[in-house]
């Protein structure tokens, strides 16, 4: 992003840098389809959480012409309101828009195992398709 203005405001330009940059770090937007109907599960609170998976597919041809799909499984994970609309809308195959950020956890398994995961937590998403 470039600032044409005076060299008074170049604070300004600076902050809006700034804020810009802010809004967009650790921001994922993926197109896919439900590997799988999504997973609910009910906290004793009352809080939902909804966990899926989608299949994201880019297409491109290998040194030989032939054309190759390459398919990529990301995690995701919604909560409450939208972990609502994930368990009465969205289904296995289905096309969705999800947006969020990426995060980091780790678990230990009843082997004593460190597991460690990669997931999406998806504060928008939009139902695509049919």
């Amino acid at each position: 992003m470039q600032c044409r203005i005076e060299k008074a405001d170049s604070i300004n330009c600076l902050t809006l840098k700034l804020v810009m940059m802010n809004a967009l770090k650790n921001k994922v937007q993926l197109i896919g389809n439900l590997g799988q109907d999504p997973e609910i599960i009910e906290l004793e609170s009352g809080t939902k959480l909804a966990k899926f998976s989608i299949a994201t597919n880019e297409t491109y041809r290998n040194a030989k012409g032939e054309k190759v799909t390459d398919t990529q499984w990301h995690n995701v994970v919604a909560w409450g309101k939208t972990a609502e609309i994930v368990e009465n809308y969205l289904s296995k195959g289905g096309e969705v828009a999800v947006e969020g950020k990426l995060t980091h956890r780790s678990y230990e398994t009843k082997e004593g195992e460190k597991r460690y995961v990669t997931e999406i937590k998806c504060n928008e998403l939009l139902m695509l398709g049919k």
